[in-house]
């Protein structure tokens, strides 16, 4: 296992170093279906660009693990007379997380220009009082571009249009003692597990009972991600990160299993296999709740398909912020595929 979590590692870093708002995922697709031919696994882009692999298990029900590479992010909104830049969210963020972050902007014709997100008024020796008390929203804030601009016309003579991406510094650290900091390990950590897992699979030349497809989903972030799932799917495990906070079970270091979000109640069936199957395996994990969470599973179910659906993840700590989570989180979920593909 240690060179399998090698590998997702590996793998993690490249995924996250690689720009993918809601919108804008096909770099990110790319590289994981290059992932996927590495491995000689067949593989497929749906119509609207997801990316469907497989393994062929002795029944051809399959269970099918998804996982989603579209990310938070932004949009040119308006090019102000200044030649600062309005932005819309892509996602569900909080303004106050992003203030003071590097940005790149993304032009129709593949040009990049770097910015920073700041207050309108952002000198505390200008605007101290109205700096401490201004609350942060799309109103108060927009990108300062690192360009000599001085109004619209510069800006756009740059190439810079409304409806330009616009991508977040994703501040990837991996640290000596095995956490990882990085934003939109949401949900990269867990398209990197199903990585490590398919390579367990392939490396040991396991034959599953039932066929195994994967499905990296490129809509999740606005709710219709796994809108359209495989035909023989019969079981869905979405793989996506779990949220550690204060009043809630998860860890940095364990695979959550999910027992109910935002959608309702996971598969019990599910749910109780998968922890029967951790004890027995002896893996790190823990059983939680997100009441403002839904995944790839909730959109499945929304889409009217007749399967069962459960949820695990890495604990990822401070989501849709400034994320972190450890490797060990990592090792326990892909145990944990493992063992439920093996059951």
């Amino acid at each position: 296992m240690d060179k399998i979590l090698e590998y997702t590692l590996e793998f993690m870093k490249k995924l996250l170093l690689t720009p993918s708002p809601t919108g804008y995922t096909d770099e990110a697709i790319e590289l994981v279906k290059s992932e996927f031919e590495k491995l000689g696994i067949e593989n497929h882009l749906t119509y609207k660009r997801a990316l469907v692999a497989t393994i062929p298990g002795e029944s051809d029900d399959a269970i099918t693990y998804s996982g989603h590479v579209d990310t938070l992010g932004a949009m040119v909104k308006q090019i102000k007379s200044d030649g600062r830049l309005v932005f819309h969210r892509i996602g569900g963020y909080p303004f106050n997380t992003i203030e003071g972050e590097y940005v790149v902007v993304k032009t129709m014709n593949g040009d990049e220009y770097t910015g920073t997100i700041t207050l309108n008024n952002s000198s505390v020796h200008v605007h101290p009082e109205e700096i401490s008390k201004c609350e942060r929203n799309a109103d108060t804030m927009s990108i300062k571009l690192d360009e000599l601009v001085e109004n619209d016309e510069d800006v756009r003579k740059l190439g810079i249009e409304i409806g330009d991406f616009v991508f977040l510094d994703t501040r990837t650290v991996f640290t000596k003692s095995g956490f990882i900091k990085s934003r939109h390990l949401d949900d990269k950590a867990g398209v990197a597990c199903i990585l490590g897992f398919a390579k367990e699979l392939v490396e040991k030349g396991i034959k599953p009972k039932r066929t195994i497809n994967f499905l990296i989903s490129n809509y999740e972030e606005v709710g219709h991600g796994a809108s359209v799932i495989p035909e023989n799917t019969k079981d869905f495990i979405a793989v996506d990160m779990a949220a550690p906070d204060t009043g809630q079970s998860s860890l940095e270091t364990h695979v959550t299993i999910c027992a109910m979000d935002s959608s309702g109640a996971y598969d019990l069936h599910i749910r109780n296999q998968l922890v029967e199957l951790a004890k027995k395996a002896d893996i790190d994990y823990v059983i939680d709740i997100y009441p403002f969470y839904g995944s790839d599973g909730s959109a499945a179910l929304r889409a009217g398909h007749e399967i069962r659906v459960g949820l695990i993840g890495p604990g990822v700590s401070s989501s849709h912020t400034f994320e972190r989570t450890h490797k060990k989180a990592i090792e326990n979920t892909i145990k944990l595929m493992l063992e439920y593909a093996l059951a």
